[in-house]
């Protein structure tokens, strides 16, 4: 965690530049009459609670000769300085969205990132005991983070749980963009671990079982192949779920994943 702290020309030296070679620093030039100043001081003020950086406030009215010495046309003026270095950051009241994408450019992870980071590395190594543990406290800390939803949802079909899963999945509506695709593709999950136990006689029904086997062991390669085939098969089967858990997987991968990218285009040739 970092903290805030007022710097004028006398303490500069020592609370910017020297402070530097241990933690970045996020030096604020504002003027207490500008209107973008004071909607992004909160925004600041906020993430330097969950970030390890400094914020270093300069008013340039009571300070002119630090602004006149880098350069400082315009408020509010962030600039970071790394290892004594003044580098340049943004100028504006930009949002937080963006102001913690230009945290990440400097390498800066939020405490929220790193435990939520300490989670999936637990979930990945199948220490139940330690995941369940590290989602109770981002539910504690976090209640209103849908990444936290995700988690416990994907924590869950991971164990079998797929009713409560499901249902934590329909708490994240249309309306929150960012997340209701990877809800989507996470309720798409669940169907294909119903699927996954559900082979039938047919070959149809068995190539299909097979394909979510493969998808639940992410060997998409494989999987994609196969969902591919049933789809020049039969589009209809499933209601079209060869076709869906294509589209689930590219959601996995993301879109600039090498077998997105092949597959992607061999189902718009299947299809069209």
């Amino acid at each position: 965690m970092g903290y805030a702290i007022d710097v004028n020309q006398s303490n500069f030296e020592q609370e910017v530049i020297k402070v530097s070679d241990k933690s970045p620093v996020f030096v604020d030039f504002y003027a207490t009459w500008c209107g973008p100043c004071q909607i992004l001081k909160p925004i600041l003020e906020k993430l330097v609670n969950e970030y390890d950086f400094i914020l270093a406030k300069i008013d340039i009215d009571q300070n002119p000769e630090l602004a006149s010495q880098y350069g400082v046309e315009g408020v509010p003026d962030v600039r970071i300085v790394i290892q004594g270095e003044m580098q340049p950051g943004f100028v504006g009241a930009l949002t937080e969205a963006q102001i913690r994408q230009t945290l990440s450019q400097f390498n800066l992870k939020s405490n929220f990132e790193q435990d939520l980071e300490a989670l999936k590395t637990a979930i990945a190594q199948k220490n139940f005991p330690t995941a369940k543990q590290l989602l109770d406290q981002l539910f504690s800390h976090y209640p209103n983070r849908l990444e936290v939803v995700l988690a416990a949802a994907n924590f869950l079909i991971l164990l079998n749980q797929l009713e409560n899963a499901e249902k934590l999945l329909n708490t994240i509506g249309e309306d929150q963009r960012d997340f209701f695709p990877k809800a989507q593709a996470l309720k798409q999950l669940i169907q294909l671990k119903t699927d996954a136990t559900a082979s039938g006689e047919s070959q149809l029904e068995q190539n299909y079982a097979k394909a979510c086997q493969l998808t639940l062991a992410e060997d998409y390669a494989e999987a994609l192949s196969l969902f591919l085939e049933i789809v020049s098969t039969d589009r209809k089967y499933k209601e079209d779920g060869a076709r869906k858990a294509m589209l689930t997987i590219f959601n996995f991968l993301g879109d600039d994943h090498p077998l997105t990218k092949e597959y992607r285009k061999q189902l718009m040739l299947q299809l069209y």
